[in-house]
């Protein structure tokens, strides 16, 4: 049976770039079109004011890093008219008056039009800003007080010292590379397994393995040991794809690693294996793989936090088992833990692929009804 199904997978050439070259491939574009990073946002500027004070402020926007000024503009109608058609993530509008009102001693309005229509990264752009700007004004009060007193002012009592601890940098694609090694494994194991007994009703062999001396339990091992070894195989082709070309860290144990693969395999192969059970043709076991699959990567944790979902959703996540091994081969590239904080989700695969491998085994019937 082992043979058998290995033969099934390798046999044909454009089987084996499915199975091995399209993770890696998959993963090159997951890596560099899955950030949360915002930088270089295009932005335009009109400044009515045209002042010492509304020019300086615009190149500290600037030469910050996240901003990009496209341009200045002549109205603030324009601005909108850029908004609308998506040219401009965001605006700054400065009125007359803003220079005067600074040296007068007071607080000048700076307007910031956003385009809200992605909520997360208009959140962004707004907090740069007003951190931005907050730092700009407190140097200028600080300038103004030193030159009134003719002594020098501490522009802070308290200094503001933060230190990201498991990705220093906060690349985003640090969080989410990892995440598409599970996401990948999930998938090419999942539709693998879900046609693997749908196939021999197909094509007629099922009734040689019923006349065969050999347990259900023995012909279920026969089915999942093949995508196993595939997916022990994508999970170290997407890791060394991970580390070499996006330097993401793997600071913990590799044995450990691959022991939690395993226990991922046993639930993605066991639930594939009873849809497969449960199928009459290879497109309905295709078609239920992903009526299980999406809703498995949308309940896991890899693209909206389980905290933000409602309590009665959260609870469905606890029988997804990409939301254990999400924690689980984030915890080990990034932060390095170790069996003694990540057991109680290695506990809940065990559990999850045990569950599934033993329903896959009891629905397997030996016989053609």
């Amino acid at each position: 049976m082992l043979i058998k199904e290995f033969i099934h997978a390798f046999r044909d050439p454009r089987m084996r770039v499915l199975l091995l070259g399209v993770p890696i491939l998959q993963t090159m574009i997951f890596g560099f079109a899955v950030s949360t990073d915002v930088r270089d946002i295009r932005t335009f500027a009109y400044d009515a004011d045209n002042s010492v004070y509304s020019r300086e402020l615009v190149e500290r926007l600037r030469g910050s890093g996240y901003f990009e000024i496209a341009d200045y503009l002549a109205t603030e109608e324009e601005g909108s008219r850029l908004l609308d058609s998506g040219d401009a993530k965001a605006v700054f509008v400065i009125h007359p008056g803003f220079d005067a009102t600074i040296r007068s001693g007071g607080s000048a309005p700076l307007q910031v039009l956003v385009d809200g229509t992605d909520s997360m990264s208009a959140g962004i752009v707004l907090s740069y800003t007003v951190k931005i700007a907050a730092s700009w004004g407190e140097a200028i009060l600080v300038e103004r007080i030193n030159r009134i007193s003719g002594a020098k002012t501490a522009s802070q009592q308290v200094s503001l010292e933060s230190r990201a601890w498991f990705n220093e940098n906060l690349v985003s694609r640090n969080y989410f590379v990892p995440g598409v090694i599970a996401l990948l494994v999930m998938l090419i194991t999942f539709m693998l397994s879900s046609m693997a007994i749908v196939r021999e009703k197909e094509i007629g062999t099922i009734e040689q393995i019923i006349v065969s001396p050999i347990s259900q339990f023995e012909f279920i091992i026969g089915k999942t040991v093949p995508f196993a070894i595939i997916g022990f195989i994508d999970v170290v082709l997407i890791s060394v794809v991970a580390m070499v070309v996006f330097d993401v860290p793997l600071r913990g144990n590799v044995a450990l690693l691959m022991g939690s693969t395993g226990l991922y395999l046993m639930s993605t192969l066991g639930l594939g294996l009873l849809i497969s059970t449960m199928s009459s043709t290879q497109q309905q076991a295709m078609m239920t793989t992903f009526l299980f699959f999406f809703p498995a990567v949308l309940l896991s944790g890899f693209i909206f936090p389980i905290a933000n979902m409602p309590e009665p959703v959260q609870w469905l996540t606890y029988v997804n088992p990409l939301r254990y091994f999400l924690i689980i081969v984030r915890g080990i590239f990034l932060k390095g833990i170790g069996f003694d904080v990540l057991w109680p989700q290695m506990a809940a695969l065990l559990v999850l692929g045990s569950a599934l491998l033993t329903a896959a085994s009891l629905r397997f019937s030996k016989n053609i009804g």
